[in-house]
């Protein structure tokens, strides 16, 4: 039995490293050969076909542990084919290890362009100015580091810039925009 719930993990294991960490030299035919090599090649596929989906449910339903918990009990209650205990077991562990990084890496092909980084802001007053009613005015100094996604070595651009008041206020309306929309689609 510890053998079967070693070979079940494996199989996710490879299957995760197949599907989701882009390891193209991980086949079918290889995760056969190393973990069942004596399993029909029939047998292979239904074990295969049912990993995948339940890989499939908990990668898009992004399941925590007591979503993960429901669902492996409700699995291991189907008529046909049911979970044993070791599988749960197996499927349990590969979950608790594998959710994040999954997660990281189903995000990661998901973004083509540039991704923020940092943002860093302060508020100066000025102190010199052409004019006096300009002194004293407070101004912010804006800096974004933008980075590519694909290519993390690369340095982050820096972004710098510096905004009245006025422009602050209009950008923080626009942000206080944006939070409500996100808000009112979150809550649907």
């Amino acid at each position: 039995m510890a053998d079967d719930t070693k070979s079940f993990l494996a199989l996710l294991n490879g299957l995760a490293r197949m599907n989701y960490y882009g390891q193209s030299e991980i086949t079918e035919d290889f995760l056969k050969e190393q973990i069942y090599p004596e399993m029909s090649q029939e047998n292979f596929d239904h074990v295969l076909t049912r990993c995948r989906g339940l890989l499939k449910s908990m990668v898009s339903a992004d399941m925590d542990m007591t979503q993960l918990e429901a669902f492996l009990s409700a699995q291991s209650k189907k008529r046909d084919a049911p979970l044993s205990e070791e599988q749960i077991s197996a499927v349990r562990k590969f979950w608790k290890l594998n959710k994040t990084k999954i997660h990281e890496s189903i995000i990661s092909q998901t973004m083509w362009g540039n991704t923020l980084q940092k943002v860093s802001w302060r508020i100066d007053l000025k102190s010199q100015a052409r004019h006096v009613n300009q002194i004293n005015a407070p101004s912010a100094i804006m800096e974004l580091q933008i980075g590519e996604t694909l290519n993390k070595d690369k340095a982050a651009d820096v972004v710098r810039f510096e905004m009245d008041e006025e422009k602050l206020t209009r950008v923080l309306a626009s942000m206080q925009e944006i939070e409500q929309q996100i808000n009112q689609y979150v809550q649907k």
